[in-house]
């Protein structure tokens, strides 16, 4: 509307209209969730723009299955292993929902001043006229969600007889001694229900009326609320039969079934972590933050890969991109530990910070033939031997055809060189000395020309030494946290 103004932090100033009259001579029009968010929708396609900001992987996949839904006017349910970011999509679905709204002041069902749908707003409106007094719900108002558990109830999503009401003197079947769940309170918005499945299959009967009839039944009372909204669910694929399943009629009544997956390209995979990792340690520009380079962000991408492939692992569990993103974390606060320790200028993490990764990740894998002791050594071993093919592989992916034999030739009269998680940059580097095609090296890196530095260099030879380990050119002795490399 024209009375917007754009304030610093991006989200405009409330519309003028602050009463019903008001709203009426603005040419303001009463729109549906569905229509609002088709409207929008359509309108950033036809412009080319972005329609879900921040979802990675899913362009040619996903997100044309969900585009289609919302033009259908569809309730939809994601499936998807864990970690497939089914929860940010929906999440991201507000976005296309007009940054402000018209509301009734004080009703809890978010009721559009020119469409009430309860006794109470038909009342305002009676008494007070054109004067009726008029509010406006940001988009990021309009967003509900439940985790669903076992214990959840009726009450909690639908309502329930509010027992103070009915004392003050209204009866049972009146429509005001009801007091509001999460789903009508999300009245005019988007409502998600995560885990879907672990929701009893009694609880589940209570959302059929919302789907189908889009009313509410509440202890045997139906109270006639025609409610507007879009209802999202997840659920993992495997919960239909391991913790729960979606009843057959509330399957049959969302409009559409989308299946999510990991990223499937290497890239995206990349660019996922360097989203959702804290940005600022995955090379920001301070110089007291840490900064992983962009090889250790692609081992870590190969690594998570590489895990969700093996046949060690559960594939009907799935491997999360928490996964990857908690050990890039790890990563980067081994770097930070050692700077403290070391007196380095900056954290910057090198392949000596890896290992660390292996223990702190454990909990986040289910093996298929896990062990019935905990303490089971050989799962540590599977994750280890994947993060040496990672990293081999990233090697080679990154410095195939470099000549490195200078680099080699420094350990042809018995030399070794001691690294380890406390060891700093510039201790490294004193052993190494000088370092023929260091500058291709870190080019090959993603290090930019001009911007190298001790510590990035430390971080460029180290992996040079672990890939010429690797590719069994160089010998490796490991022995806790201290590791030698010689000839």
């Amino acid at each position: 509307m024209s009375h917007r103004r754009r304030t610093v932090s991006g989200v405009t100033e409330t519309p003028a209209p602050t009463t019903l009259g008001e709203l009426r001579d603005s040419g303001a029009t009463h729109v549906g969730v569905k229509a609002e968010l088709r409207k929008n929708l359509l309108a950033r396609l036809a412009a080319g723009e972005t329609t879900l900001p921040g979802i990675v992987g899913f362009d040619d996949t996903v997100l044309p299955e969900v585009e289609r839904a919302l033009i259908a006017g569809h309730d939809l349910v994601l499936l998807g292993e864990r970690g497939q970011g089914k929860t940010r999509l929906i999440r991201t679905l507000v976005g296309l929902l007009d940054e402000w709204t018209p509301v009734l002041v004080g009703s809890e069902l978010n009721e559009h001043p020119l469409a009430p749908v309860s006794v109470w707003a038909h009342r305002q409106i009676a008494e007070h006229g054109d004067a009726t007094p008029v509010g406006w719900l940001h988009r990021s108002d309009r967003f509900g969600e439940k985790l669903a558990t076992p214990d959840t109830s009726v009450g909690d999503l639908i309502g329930d007889v509010d027992p103070i009401k009915v004392a003050e003197g209204r009866t049972l079947g009146d429509p005001e001694t009801v007091h509001y769940g999460l789903v009508p309170r999300t009245n005019r918005g988007i409502f998600s229900i995560n885990e879907l499945p672990d929701l009893a299959e009694r609880i589940q009967v209570a959302l059929l009326n919302v789907l189908e009839e889009r009313d509410i039944q509440i202890r045997g009372y139906r109270v006639r609320l025609p409610l507007d909204l879009l209802l999202v669910a997840s659920a993992n694929p495997e919960d239909y039969t391991n913790r729960g399943r979606i009843i057959t009629p509330l399957k049959d009544r969302f409009g559409t079934e989308v299946r999510t997956h990991y990223p499937i390209e290497l890239a995206d995979e990349i660019r996922l972590l360097h989203q959702e990792a804290q940005t600022s340690w995955l090379g920001g520009d301070a110089l007291d933050t840490p900064l992983v380079p962009a090889h250790l962000v692609e081992i870590m991408a190969r690594f998570t890969r590489l895990v969700r492939e093996s046949s060690q692992v559960d594939q009907r569990s799935g491997v999360s991109a928490r996964f990857a993103i908690a050990g890039l974390e790890t990563i980067a606060a081994s770097a930070v530990r050692r700077a403290a320790v070391a007196g380095e200028a900056r954290p910057v993490a090198r392949v000596v910070d890896l290992p660390a990764v292996v223990p702190a990740s454990r909990g986040k894998v289910e093996f298929a033939d896990a062990g019935s002791d905990p303490e089971d050594e050989r799962e540590l071993e599977v994750l280890e031997h994947l993060l040496r093919q990672a990293t081999a592989q990233t090697f080679r992916a990154r410095c195939g055809g470099l000549d490195l034999t200078g680099l080699q030739e420094h350990f042809a009269g018995g030399e070794v060189v001691e690294s380890g998680d406390l060891v700093s940059a510039p201790e490294l580097m004193g052993q190494v000395g000088t370092v023929p095609n260091l500058a291709q090296l870190l080019g090959r890196l993603g290090v930019p020309e001009g911007e190298e530095s001790a510590e990035q260099a430390a971080a460029a030879v180290e992996f040079a030494l672990e890939g010429l380990w690797l590719t069994r050119r160089l010998a490796k002795d490991t022995d806790g946290n201290r590791t030698v490399y010689g000839s």
